[in-house]
């Protein structure tokens, strides 16, 4: 355990924390120092003038700054973490299981059902309120890291219910590990919870919900001190901005992110798998902006990083990329350029037993179905989404945009070979 200073643990610097005044604690620990406004500036980077703007009115923009001014002046990461508003609250707590909400069920049930969603209200209300009031720690003798790879393989596997369920106590056990061992590995724990939730929220079309999940999970990467994690971090962030129209901001954060996991050196599997996905997501993001040479050019150089990888990733890999994965992409890469047909033939040796999880194999047959719908050819559409649906259900069921497309094939297409079982696979209507 890491020890403490007592200027943190002092009553001056509760009362700080206790006001989420970052500033003031900012300025207690360069007073402690003997440092003037400059000499921190020169430390991080900036101006004297910048220091004491910090100090007065930092602001959530100026987050990395002030991450590095706090902890140039050592305050801990639980301290800063405190004061960001970033740790379990002392306020009103509610249980893991079966939370109260406030609005109306069939108004939330409408709108759910408008977003074509399919998870069930209960469990999306659990989250939301877990959100805001963090829960109580579960107290489980499982050892955390084991729920977490339970929680990956419930998402692996398509099982999004059972994962909604899970992660409202497995974030407040998170957050109980973070308090009681102040440890980087525990702050990467709590960061892959955050970036768990964030990636099943965004699988079911809840952005708001996965854009705070993903910022949560960024911050705690990045007090970590581990380059991977806020790699890992880095990328789930930047795929909610593309989900919320704001590419450019997610081009900015994932050409970021690849220059700090090459600077790592690449000198493993691991680190060049790291490299790789973060190649992948840019270019994606590139070719979702329509910068189709960024797009082209990222995704050759993943398939160059990638050629060397094993097939079959060891079990844990926090990137698990393999040669098949990039091709994948690049089949997204293609489809969201317009390209139709580079993307099919992007995607032409791809096969199921490629990849590892359920969820994968379902999105390759989504990713193959939104390229074929593009081309226009329905009847390939249907096959590709019904073969998503027999290997991972939710893929087709609980994407909006996968279950707008089955909408479109049933509405245009209704006779068409397949577009019936498709229909009742989607939820669109009874079998």
């Amino acid at each position: 355990m890491r020890t403490v200073e007592p200027l943190w643990d002092s009553h001056r610097a509760g009362r700080l924390v206790s006001t989420g005044d970052l500033g003031g604690l900012i300025r207690l620990g360069r007073n402690r120092l003997g440092w003037r406004q400059a000499d921190l500036g020169s430390r991080i980077g900036c101006s004297a003038s910048t220091v004491s703007r910090l100090e007065q009115r930092g602001s959530r923009a100026d987050l990395q700054l002030l991450k590095q001014a706090a902890l140039e002046v050592g305050m801990p990461t639980n301290v800063l973490a405190e004061s960001l508003g970033l740790t379990e609250p002392a306020t009103t707590r509610v249980t893991a299981v079966g939370p109260r909400v406030e609005e109306d069920p069939m108004r939330r049930r409408t709108l759910l059902t408008a977003a074509g969603l399919a998870a069930p209200v209960g469990l999306l209300a659990g989250m939301d309120t877990a959100l805001a009031n963090m829960p109580d720690p579960t107290g489980s003798p499982v050892p955390f890291d084991q729920r977490l790879a339970a929680a990956r393989a419930a998402f692996d596997s398509g099982r999004n219910e059972r994962l909604l369920r899970t992660l409202p106590g497995l974030i407040a056990d998170g957050h109980d590990g973070t308090r009681r061992t102040r440890s980087d590995l525990a702050y990467v724990r709590l960061s892959s919870t955050y970036s768990l939730a964030s990636q099943v929220l965004l699988k079911v079309g809840r952005y708001e919900q996965a854009r705070l999940t993903a910022d949560r999970a960024t911050v705690y990467a990045e007090l970590s001190n581990s380059p991977l994690a806020a790699a890992a971090a880095a990328r789930e962030l930047s795929i909610v901005l593309r989900h919320q129209d704001q590419p450019a901001a997610a081009q900015r954060l994932m050409l970021k992110a690849v220059a700090d996991v090459e600077a790592t050196g690449l000198r493993n599997d691991a680190q060049a798998s790291a490299y790789a996905q973060m190649l992948c997501t840019t270019s994606y993001t590139a070719a979702v902006a329509g910068d189709r040479p960024q797009a082209l050019s990222m995704i050759k150089e993943a398939s160059r990083t990638a050629r060397d990888l094993p097939d079959v990733t060891p079990t844990g890999r926090l990137f698990p990329l393999t040669p098949a994965s990039v091709d994948l992409y690049a089949v997204g890469v293609h489809w969201a350029l317009g390209d139709a047909g580079s993307a099919l033939e992007a995607g032409r040796g791809l096969r199921a037993e490629q990849f590892k999880t359920a969820e994968r194999r379902g999105r390759m047959h989504t990713d193959l179905a939104r390229a074929w719908w593009q081309w226009g050819k329905p009847e390939q559409t249907a096959t590709e989404l019904l073969s998503a649906a027999r290997v991972s259900p939710g893929e087709v069921r609980e994407r909006p945009t996968i279950r707008r497309i089955a909408a479109e094939i049933y509405a245009r297409h209704p006779r068409t070979a397949g577009v019936q079982e498709l229909a009742a696979a989607a939820g669109l209507r009874t079998a």
